[in-house]
Protein backbone atom coordinates (compact mmCIF):
# COMPACT_ATOMS: atom_id res chain seq x y z
CA UNK A 1 0.00 0.00 0.00
CA UNK A 2 1.82 3.30 -1.02
CA UNK A 3 1.86 5.88 1.36
CA UNK A 4 0.78 9.11 -0.28
CA UNK A 5 -2.64 8.01 -0.57
CA UNK A 6 -3.39 7.42 3.14
CA UNK A 7 -2.36 10.59 4.35
CA UNK A 8 -4.24 12.28 1.49
CA UNK A 9 -7.30 10.83 3.34
CA UNK A 10 -9.73 11.95 5.84
CA UNK A 11 -12.91 10.12 8.21
CA UNK A 12 -15.32 13.42 7.87
CA UNK A 13 -18.33 12.66 5.36
CA UNK A 14 -20.65 15.26 4.31
CA UNK A 15 -24.55 14.43 2.99
CA UNK A 16 -23.67 15.89 0.25
CA UNK A 17 -20.46 14.09 -0.66
CA UNK A 18 -17.50 16.70 -0.24
CA UNK A 19 -15.57 13.64 1.62
CA UNK A 20 -16.18 10.18 2.97
CA UNK A 21 -13.80 7.72 4.43
CA UNK A 22 -10.85 7.17 2.31
CA UNK A 23 -8.98 4.33 1.54
CA UNK A 24 -6.21 3.17 -1.27
CA UNK A 25 -5.70 0.22 -2.61
CA UNK A 26 -3.57 -1.10 -5.57
CA UNK A 27 -4.22 -4.04 -7.53
CA UNK A 28 -1.31 -5.57 -9.54
CA UNK A 29 -2.39 -7.35 -13.20
CA UNK A 30 -1.04 -11.12 -12.12
CA UNK A 31 -3.43 -10.61 -8.82
CA UNK A 32 -6.67 -9.57 -11.02
CA UNK A 33 -6.00 -10.70 -14.47
CA UNK A 34 -7.72 -14.00 -14.44
CA UNK A 35 -10.15 -13.11 -12.58
CA UNK A 36 -11.56 -10.67 -14.82
CA UNK A 37 -10.95 -12.15 -18.04
CA UNK A 38 -13.36 -15.51 -16.68
CA UNK A 39 -16.07 -13.23 -15.77
CA UNK A 40 -16.36 -11.23 -18.49
CA UNK A 41 -15.94 -14.31 -21.06
CA UNK A 42 -19.92 -14.85 -20.96
CA UNK A 43 -20.06 -11.75 -23.21
CA UNK A 44 -16.53 -11.84 -25.24
CA UNK A 45 -18.30 -13.29 -28.18
CA UNK A 46 -19.90 -10.64 -29.57
CA UNK A 47 -16.97 -8.13 -29.23
CA UNK A 48 -14.23 -8.03 -32.14
CA UNK A 49 -11.10 -9.81 -31.62
CA UNK A 50 -8.14 -8.11 -32.53
CA UNK A 51 -4.89 -8.63 -34.87
CA UNK A 52 -1.65 -9.60 -32.68
CA UNK A 53 0.60 -6.25 -33.98
CA UNK A 54 -0.63 -4.63 -30.80
CA UNK A 55 1.97 -1.36 -32.42
CA UNK A 56 -0.94 -0.49 -34.57
CA UNK A 57 -3.26 0.50 -31.73
CA UNK A 58 -2.97 4.10 -29.95
CA UNK A 59 -2.32 4.49 -26.05
CA UNK A 60 -5.09 6.30 -24.63
CA UNK A 61 -5.11 9.07 -21.73
CA UNK A 62 -7.80 10.33 -20.10
CA UNK A 63 -7.60 12.94 -17.78
CA UNK A 64 -10.61 13.87 -16.12
CA UNK A 65 -10.62 17.03 -13.26
CA UNK A 66 -13.46 17.93 -10.80
CA UNK A 67 -15.22 21.31 -11.06
CA UNK A 68 -13.30 23.20 -13.59
CA UNK A 69 -15.19 25.41 -15.41
CA UNK A 70 -14.94 25.43 -19.33
CA UNK A 71 -13.44 28.87 -19.14
CA UNK A 72 -10.66 27.78 -16.93
CA UNK A 73 -8.15 27.90 -19.43
CA UNK A 74 -6.50 30.32 -21.09
CA UNK A 75 -7.41 28.67 -24.68
CA UNK A 76 -11.00 29.26 -23.95
CA UNK A 77 -10.27 33.16 -23.78
CA UNK A 78 -9.48 33.45 -19.68
CA UNK A 79 -7.25 36.52 -19.70
CA UNK A 80 -5.98 35.67 -16.45
CA UNK A 81 -5.77 32.15 -16.26
CA UNK A 82 -2.22 30.61 -16.82
CA UNK A 83 -2.54 27.01 -18.33
CA UNK A 84 0.43 26.95 -20.66
CA UNK A 85 0.26 23.12 -21.04
CA UNK A 86 -3.69 22.91 -21.74
CA UNK A 87 -3.10 26.01 -23.81
CA UNK A 88 -0.52 24.04 -26.04
CA UNK A 89 -2.52 20.65 -25.96
CA UNK A 90 -5.38 22.82 -27.74
CA UNK A 91 -3.74 24.12 -30.32
CA UNK A 92 -1.83 20.87 -31.08
CA UNK A 93 -5.14 19.08 -31.32
CA UNK A 94 -8.74 19.73 -31.27
CA UNK A 95 -10.97 22.38 -28.89
CA UNK A 96 -14.79 21.91 -28.11
CA UNK A 97 -15.62 24.80 -27.33
CA UNK A 98 -19.37 23.64 -26.67
CA UNK A 99 -19.07 21.20 -24.56
CA UNK A 100 -21.78 19.87 -21.50
CA UNK A 101 -22.25 17.60 -18.86
CA UNK A 102 -25.75 16.35 -18.50
CA UNK A 103 -25.98 16.23 -14.82
CA UNK A 104 -23.72 18.77 -12.83
CA UNK A 105 -22.92 16.55 -9.83
CA UNK A 106 -19.46 14.66 -9.25
CA UNK A 107 -20.72 10.45 -9.13
CA UNK A 108 -23.51 11.30 -11.40
CA UNK A 109 -21.39 12.61 -14.26
CA UNK A 110 -18.64 10.38 -13.87
CA UNK A 111 -20.95 7.38 -14.24
CA UNK A 112 -22.18 9.04 -17.62
CA UNK A 113 -18.51 9.64 -18.99
CA UNK A 114 -17.57 5.97 -18.23
CA UNK A 115 -20.81 4.30 -19.62
CA UNK A 116 -21.87 7.15 -22.10
CA UNK A 117 -25.69 7.15 -20.86
CA UNK A 118 -27.31 9.67 -19.38
CA UNK A 119 -28.33 9.23 -15.59
CA UNK A 120 -31.91 8.04 -16.67
CA UNK A 121 -30.34 5.08 -17.74
CA UNK A 122 -27.43 4.43 -15.19
CA UNK A 123 -29.48 5.36 -12.26
CA UNK A 124 -26.00 6.44 -10.37
CA UNK A 125 -28.11 9.79 -8.32
CA UNK A 126 -26.27 8.85 -5.12
CA UNK A 127 -22.96 9.19 -3.46
CA UNK A 128 -23.30 5.50 -2.29
CA UNK A 129 -24.06 3.75 -5.11
CA UNK A 130 -21.11 1.50 -6.79
CA UNK A 131 -21.86 0.63 -10.61
CA UNK A 132 -23.72 -2.71 -11.45
CA UNK A 133 -21.36 -6.11 -12.39
CA UNK A 134 -23.35 -5.10 -15.69
CA UNK A 135 -22.41 -1.25 -16.08
CA UNK A 136 -18.74 -3.10 -15.27
CA UNK A 137 -18.98 -4.83 -17.74
CA UNK A 138 -19.79 -1.83 -20.36
CA UNK A 139 -18.26 0.43 -18.91
CA UNK A 140 -15.52 1.73 -21.35
CA UNK A 141 -12.47 0.71 -19.49
CA UNK A 142 -13.14 -3.14 -19.04
CA UNK A 143 -13.85 -3.17 -22.72
CA UNK A 144 -10.58 -1.87 -23.54
CA UNK A 145 -8.95 -4.66 -21.11
CA UNK A 146 -11.20 -7.34 -22.58
CA UNK A 147 -9.83 -6.03 -26.24
CA UNK A 148 -6.09 -6.49 -24.76
CA UNK A 149 -5.49 -3.24 -23.10
CA UNK A 150 -3.53 -2.52 -20.22
CA UNK A 151 -5.68 -0.09 -18.11
CA UNK A 152 -4.84 2.05 -15.28
CA UNK A 153 -6.33 4.06 -12.93
CA UNK A 154 -5.02 7.20 -10.90
CA UNK A 155 -7.04 9.70 -8.61
CA UNK A 156 -10.71 9.95 -7.48
CA UNK A 157 -13.12 6.94 -8.25
CA UNK A 158 -15.75 8.97 -7.22
CA UNK A 159 -18.91 6.42 -7.68
CA UNK A 160 -20.27 4.65 -4.75
CA UNK A 161 -17.92 3.75 -1.82
CA UNK A 162 -16.54 0.70 -3.21
CA UNK A 163 -13.57 0.58 -5.19
CA UNK A 164 -13.20 -0.88 -8.68
CA UNK A 165 -10.21 -2.15 -8.35
CA UNK A 166 -11.26 -5.30 -10.32
CA UNK A 167 -11.55 -2.98 -13.53
CA UNK A 168 -8.00 -2.11 -13.98
CA UNK A 169 -4.41 -3.64 -14.52
CA UNK A 170 -3.68 -1.71 -12.18
CA UNK A 171 -5.41 0.53 -10.19
CA UNK A 172 -4.02 3.43 -8.61
CA UNK A 173 -7.58 5.31 -7.02
CA UNK A 174 -9.13 6.74 -3.79
CA UNK A 175 -12.28 7.22 -3.22
CA UNK A 176 -14.62 10.35 -1.72
CA UNK A 177 -12.45 13.51 -1.93
CA UNK A 178 -9.80 13.41 0.49
CA UNK A 179 -7.55 16.05 1.30
CA UNK A 180 -4.94 17.86 -0.83
CA UNK A 181 -2.39 17.95 1.93
CA UNK A 182 -1.15 15.82 4.38
CA UNK A 183 -3.50 15.48 7.30
CA UNK A 184 -5.23 18.68 5.75
CA UNK A 185 -2.11 21.13 6.52
CA UNK A 186 -0.15 22.93 4.28
CA UNK A 187 3.31 21.77 3.91
CA UNK A 188 5.89 21.59 1.86
CA UNK A 189 5.96 22.49 -2.40
CA UNK A 190 5.41 18.88 -4.02
CA UNK A 191 3.47 17.31 -1.16
CA UNK A 192 0.01 18.60 -2.72
CA UNK A 193 -2.30 15.59 -3.63
CA UNK A 194 -2.40 16.73 -7.81
CA UNK A 195 1.10 16.66 -7.33
CA UNK A 196 1.58 13.02 -5.50
CA UNK A 197 -1.46 12.31 -8.67
CA UNK A 198 1.25 13.60 -11.33
CA UNK A 199 4.39 11.17 -9.73
CA UNK A 200 1.88 8.30 -10.04
CA UNK A 201 0.89 9.15 -13.32
CA UNK A 202 4.35 9.24 -14.79
CA UNK A 203 4.95 6.02 -12.82
CA UNK A 204 2.54 3.90 -14.13
CA UNK A 205 3.85 5.42 -17.84
CA UNK A 206 7.63 3.84 -16.77
CA UNK A 207 5.87 0.21 -15.47
CA UNK A 208 3.39 -0.04 -18.31
CA UNK A 209 4.62 -3.10 -20.25
CA UNK A 210 5.52 -2.59 -23.63
CA UNK A 211 3.67 -5.49 -25.41
CA UNK A 212 0.76 -3.85 -24.98
CA UNK A 213 -1.42 -0.88 -25.65
CA UNK A 214 -2.21 1.05 -22.37
CA UNK A 215 -5.18 3.51 -21.27
CA UNK A 216 -4.68 5.51 -18.51
CA UNK A 217 -7.59 7.13 -16.73
CA UNK A 218 -6.11 10.75 -14.46
CA UNK A 219 -9.12 11.88 -12.10
CA UNK A 220 -7.95 14.82 -10.36
CA UNK A 221 -9.74 15.86 -7.10
CA UNK A 222 -8.30 19.45 -8.37
CA UNK A 223 -10.31 21.87 -8.96
CA UNK A 224 -13.02 20.95 -6.07
CA UNK A 225 -12.91 23.09 -3.02
CA UNK A 226 -11.82 21.85 0.56
CA UNK A 227 -15.23 21.67 1.72
CA UNK A 228 -14.25 20.68 5.44
CA UNK A 229 -11.98 23.78 5.35
CA UNK A 230 -14.08 26.26 5.96
CA UNK A 231 -10.66 28.86 6.68
CA UNK A 232 -9.21 27.44 3.11
CA UNK A 233 -11.47 26.51 0.80
CA UNK A 234 -9.23 25.99 -2.24
CA UNK A 235 -5.99 24.51 -0.88
CA UNK A 236 -3.47 24.91 -4.14
CA UNK A 237 0.66 24.22 -4.01
CA UNK A 238 2.64 26.33 -2.07
CA UNK A 239 4.82 26.55 -4.67
CA UNK A 240 1.81 28.71 -6.49
CA UNK A 241 1.38 31.24 -3.64
CA UNK A 242 2.77 33.92 -5.64
CA UNK A 243 1.04 33.30 -8.84
CA UNK A 244 -1.33 35.62 -9.49
CA UNK A 245 -0.45 38.09 -6.28
CA UNK A 246 -0.82 41.67 -7.95
CA UNK A 247 -3.42 40.56 -10.53
CA UNK A 248 -6.04 42.24 -10.96
CA UNK A 249 -9.39 40.06 -11.79
CA UNK A 250 -11.99 40.86 -13.69
CA UNK A 251 -15.41 40.78 -12.30
CA UNK A 252 -18.73 38.94 -14.58
CA UNK A 253 -21.36 40.82 -14.73
CA UNK A 254 -23.21 38.27 -13.34
CA UNK A 255 -21.37 39.62 -9.65
CA UNK A 256 -23.76 41.78 -9.43
CA UNK A 257 -26.16 41.30 -6.45
CA UNK A 258 -29.45 42.25 -8.47
CA UNK A 259 -29.22 38.93 -10.51
CA UNK A 260 -29.25 36.98 -6.52
CA UNK A 261 -32.35 39.02 -6.40
CA UNK A 262 -34.03 37.47 -9.79
CA UNK A 263 -33.54 33.78 -9.07
CA UNK A 264 -36.59 32.01 -7.54
CA UNK A 265 -36.79 31.59 -3.30
CA UNK A 266 -35.16 27.94 -3.14
CA UNK A 267 -32.50 28.94 -5.45
CA UNK A 268 -32.10 31.85 -3.13
CA UNK A 269 -32.07 29.56 -0.16
CA UNK A 270 -30.36 26.93 -0.74
CA UNK A 271 -27.07 24.67 -0.48
CA UNK A 272 -25.51 26.66 -3.44
CA UNK A 273 -26.15 30.10 -1.20
CA UNK A 274 -24.77 28.78 1.80
CA UNK A 275 -21.51 27.88 0.36
CA UNK A 276 -21.12 31.29 -1.55
CA UNK A 277 -20.84 32.58 1.62
CA UNK A 278 -18.02 30.77 2.92
CA UNK A 279 -16.29 31.39 -0.30
CA UNK A 280 -17.06 34.62 -1.83
CA UNK A 281 -19.60 37.28 0.17
CA UNK A 282 -16.76 39.62 0.19
CA UNK A 283 -14.58 40.97 -2.32
CA UNK A 284 -11.76 40.39 -0.43
CA UNK A 285 -13.02 36.62 -0.09
CA UNK A 286 -13.55 36.23 -3.51
CA UNK A 287 -10.41 37.36 -5.10
CA UNK A 288 -8.71 34.83 -2.36
CA UNK A 289 -11.16 32.06 -3.99
CA UNK A 290 -10.78 32.36 -7.42
CA UNK A 291 -7.11 33.22 -7.50
CA UNK A 292 -6.78 29.78 -5.86
CA UNK A 293 -9.20 28.28 -7.34
CA UNK A 294 -6.79 29.22 -10.29
CA UNK A 295 -3.93 27.77 -8.47
CA UNK A 296 -5.45 24.64 -8.43
CA UNK A 297 -5.86 24.40 -11.71
CA UNK A 298 -2.18 25.27 -12.60
CA UNK A 299 -1.57 21.65 -10.81
CA UNK A 300 -3.29 20.58 -13.32
CA UNK A 301 -1.58 22.13 -15.80
CA UNK A 302 1.57 20.60 -14.49
CA UNK A 303 0.63 17.41 -14.16
CA UNK A 304 -0.49 17.18 -17.44
CA UNK A 305 2.89 18.69 -18.46
CA UNK A 306 4.51 15.73 -16.56
CA UNK A 307 2.44 13.66 -18.39
CA UNK A 308 3.73 14.40 -21.98
CA UNK A 309 7.07 14.88 -21.20
CA UNK A 310 7.43 11.40 -19.41
CA UNK A 311 5.66 10.29 -23.10
CA UNK A 312 8.23 12.21 -24.97
CA UNK A 313 11.09 10.49 -23.17
CA UNK A 314 10.00 6.64 -23.20
CA UNK A 315 9.20 7.03 -26.80
CA UNK A 316 5.45 6.61 -26.65
CA UNK A 317 4.15 10.40 -27.57
CA UNK A 318 3.65 9.75 -31.26
CA UNK A 319 1.12 7.09 -30.30
CA UNK A 320 -0.60 8.68 -27.43
CA UNK A 321 -3.85 10.15 -27.82
CA UNK A 322 -4.73 12.38 -24.79
CA UNK A 323 -8.31 13.62 -24.13
CA UNK A 324 -9.15 15.73 -21.45
CA UNK A 325 -12.08 16.92 -19.73
CA UNK A 326 -14.05 18.05 -16.55
CA UNK A 327 -16.85 15.92 -14.27
CA UNK A 328 -18.83 19.69 -14.63
CA UNK A 329 -18.88 23.33 -14.15
CA UNK A 330 -18.73 26.03 -11.32
CA UNK A 331 -19.99 28.86 -9.81
CA UNK A 332 -17.30 31.50 -8.73
CA UNK A 333 -19.82 33.52 -6.97
CA UNK A 334 -22.04 34.42 -10.15
CA UNK A 335 -25.97 35.35 -9.58
CA UNK A 336 -24.65 34.89 -5.64
CA UNK A 337 -23.88 31.35 -6.03
CA UNK A 338 -21.23 28.64 -5.70
CA UNK A 339 -20.80 25.11 -6.30
CA UNK A 340 -22.44 23.52 -9.68
CA UNK A 341 -26.16 21.23 -9.59
CA UNK A 342 -28.64 23.89 -11.94
CA UNK A 343 -28.74 24.32 -15.13
CA UNK A 344 -26.67 28.03 -15.38
CA UNK A 345 -23.88 27.98 -18.12
CA UNK A 346 -21.44 28.18 -15.77
CA UNK A 347 -22.48 25.32 -14.18
CA UNK A 348 -22.76 22.83 -17.17
CA UNK A 349 -19.95 24.05 -19.70
CA UNK A 350 -16.86 21.81 -19.25
CA UNK A 351 -13.79 22.12 -21.37
CA UNK A 352 -12.98 19.31 -23.86
CA UNK A 353 -9.90 18.84 -25.72
CA UNK A 354 -8.86 15.63 -28.18
CA UNK A 355 -5.29 15.60 -28.77
CA UNK A 356 -4.27 12.50 -31.72
CA UNK A 357 -0.34 13.09 -32.35
CA UNK A 358 -1.02 10.46 -35.22
CA UNK A 359 -2.97 12.70 -37.23
CA UNK A 360 -1.44 15.13 -39.91
CA UNK A 361 -0.84 18.74 -38.89
CA UNK A 362 -3.58 19.96 -41.29
CA UNK A 363 -5.91 17.97 -39.40
CA UNK A 364 -4.86 19.36 -35.73
CA UNK A 365 -4.77 22.75 -34.41
CA UNK A 366 -8.80 23.07 -35.11
CA UNK A 367 -11.77 24.70 -32.86
CA UNK A 368 -15.41 23.05 -32.91
CA UNK A 369 -18.39 24.44 -32.56
CA UNK A 370 -20.33 21.19 -32.02
CA UNK A 371 -22.78 21.05 -28.97
CA UNK A 372 -20.22 17.87 -27.07
CA UNK A 373 -21.15 16.01 -24.55
CA UNK A 374 -19.56 13.89 -21.46
CA UNK A 375 -21.36 10.92 -22.69
CA UNK A 376 -19.58 11.40 -25.66
CA UNK A 377 -16.80 10.17 -24.35
CA UNK A 378 -16.91 6.90 -24.10
CA UNK A 379 -17.54 5.67 -27.02
CA UNK A 380 -15.36 8.11 -28.61
CA UNK A 381 -12.57 6.14 -26.58
CA UNK A 382 -13.63 3.21 -27.93
CA UNK A 383 -13.59 4.21 -31.33
CA UNK A 384 -10.37 5.41 -30.56
CA UNK A 385 -9.61 1.89 -29.65
CA UNK A 386 -10.88 0.04 -32.42
CA UNK A 387 -13.88 -1.46 -29.95
CA UNK A 388 -17.30 -1.69 -30.67
CA UNK A 389 -20.14 0.39 -28.29
CA UNK A 390 -22.44 -1.23 -26.90
CA UNK A 391 -26.28 -0.49 -27.91
CA UNK A 392 -26.60 0.87 -24.24
CA UNK A 393 -24.07 3.74 -24.96
CA UNK A 394 -26.32 7.15 -25.57
CA UNK A 395 -23.33 9.13 -26.41
CA UNK A 396 -21.68 9.84 -29.83
CA UNK A 397 -18.05 9.35 -30.77
CA UNK A 398 -16.43 12.71 -31.76
CA UNK A 399 -13.98 10.96 -33.79
CA UNK A 400 -15.75 12.00 -37.15
CA UNK A 401 -15.91 15.69 -36.22
CA UNK A 402 -12.11 15.43 -35.40
CA UNK A 403 -11.41 13.89 -39.01
CA UNK A 404 -13.78 16.86 -40.60
CA UNK A 405 -16.44 14.69 -42.03
CA UNK A 406 -19.55 15.79 -42.54
CA UNK A 407 -21.64 14.71 -39.69
CA UNK A 408 -25.45 15.13 -38.77
CA UNK A 409 -25.14 16.40 -35.02
CA UNK A 410 -27.03 17.28 -32.56
CA UNK A 411 -28.25 20.51 -32.28
CA UNK A 412 -30.15 20.03 -28.52
CA UNK A 413 -29.34 18.09 -25.45
CA UNK A 414 -31.27 16.71 -22.00
CA UNK A 415 -30.02 18.46 -18.73
CA UNK A 416 -31.28 16.94 -15.60
CA UNK A 417 -30.27 16.39 -11.94
CA UNK A 418 -31.67 14.08 -9.51
CA UNK A 419 -29.89 14.04 -6.37
CA UNK A 420 -32.50 14.00 -3.25
CA UNK A 421 -31.00 16.56 -0.90
CA UNK A 422 -33.21 18.81 0.85
CA UNK A 423 -31.27 22.38 -0.39
CA UNK A 424 -30.84 21.11 -3.68
CA UNK A 425 -33.67 21.43 -5.80
CA UNK A 426 -34.37 18.71 -8.64
CA UNK A 427 -34.36 19.75 -12.27
CA UNK A 428 -34.78 18.59 -15.80
CA UNK A 429 -34.43 20.77 -19.40
CA UNK A 430 -33.11 20.83 -22.49
CA UNK A 431 -30.90 23.23 -23.89
CA UNK A 432 -31.08 24.09 -28.14
CA UNK A 433 -28.11 26.16 -29.73
CA UNK A 434 -30.66 28.69 -29.22
CA UNK A 435 -32.87 28.59 -26.48
CA UNK A 436 -32.92 26.80 -22.90
CA UNK A 437 -35.50 25.29 -20.45
CA UNK A 438 -35.86 23.86 -17.04
CA UNK A 439 -38.05 22.94 -14.80
CA UNK A 440 -37.57 22.44 -10.62
CA UNK A 441 -39.98 19.25 -10.85
CA UNK A 442 -39.93 19.32 -7.15
CA UNK A 443 -41.54 22.61 -6.34
CA UNK A 444 -45.21 23.17 -6.02
CA UNK A 445 -46.36 24.51 -8.32
CA UNK A 446 -43.48 23.07 -10.29
CA UNK A 447 -41.02 26.26 -11.84
CA UNK A 448 -40.40 26.78 -15.04
CA UNK A 449 -37.95 29.04 -16.65
CA UNK A 450 -37.04 29.69 -20.63
CA UNK A 451 -34.16 31.92 -22.00
CA UNK A 452 -33.43 32.88 -25.44
CA UNK A 453 -29.94 32.51 -25.62
CA UNK A 454 -29.19 34.66 -28.44
CA UNK A 455 -30.70 37.40 -27.13
CA UNK A 456 -29.82 36.80 -23.86
CA UNK A 457 -26.78 35.30 -22.85
CA UNK A 458 -26.52 36.07 -19.25
CA UNK A 459 -30.13 33.75 -19.03
CA UNK A 460 -31.71 36.99 -16.89
CA UNK A 461 -35.11 37.37 -18.57
CA UNK A 462 -37.58 34.07 -18.40
CA UNK A 463 -40.28 34.09 -20.66
CA UNK A 464 -42.37 31.88 -19.18
CA UNK A 465 -44.88 34.49 -18.82
CA UNK A 466 -44.23 36.32 -21.76
CA UNK A 467 -47.38 36.18 -24.21
CA UNK A 468 -45.07 36.33 -27.20
CA UNK A 469 -42.98 33.50 -26.00
CA UNK A 470 -45.58 31.05 -25.16
CA UNK A 471 -45.19 28.91 -28.68
CA UNK A 472 -41.72 28.69 -27.77
CA UNK A 473 -42.03 27.55 -24.26
CA UNK A 474 -44.67 24.60 -25.78
CA UNK A 475 -41.98 23.71 -28.36
CA UNK A 476 -39.65 23.31 -25.32
CA UNK A 477 -41.77 21.14 -23.19
CA UNK A 478 -42.51 19.08 -25.76
CA UNK A 479 -38.95 18.21 -26.37
CA UNK A 480 -38.59 17.35 -22.93
CA UNK A 481 -41.01 15.22 -23.15
CA UNK A 482 -39.63 13.53 -26.34
CA UNK A 483 -36.02 13.12 -25.02
CA UNK A 484 -36.97 11.66 -21.59
CA UNK A 485 -39.10 9.00 -23.39
CA UNK A 486 -36.08 8.67 -26.27
CA UNK A 487 -33.70 8.40 -23.20
CA UNK A 488 -34.53 6.02 -20.63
Amino acid sequence: MDDYLKTYTNNSATPTGDSSTMIYSRISARFTIAFLMGLLALSSSTRPAFAADESARPNIIFILTDDQRADAMGCMGNPVIETPELDKLASEGHLFKNAFCTTAICMTSRASFILGQYERRHHITSFRTPLTDEQINIAFPVLLREAGYYTGLVGKWGIGTKMPAEMFDDYRGFPGQGSYYPEGKKDQPGEHQTAKLAEKAVEFLEEVPTNRPFCLQIYTKAAHCQDQDHDDQFPADVKYDNQYADTVLPRSELLNEKYFQQLPDFLQNSESRTRWHRRFNTEEKWNESVKNYYRLVSGIDELLGKVRQQLEESGKADNSIIVFSSDHGFYLGERGLAGKWFIHEESIRIPMIIFDPRQPDSERGQVHDEMVLSIDVAPTIMDLAGVDAPATVQGRSLIPITKQEKVDWRHEFLYEHRFAHHAIPKSEGVRTEDWKYVRYIETEPVHEELYNLKQDPLEVNNLVNNPESQADLNTMRDKLKKLDKELQ
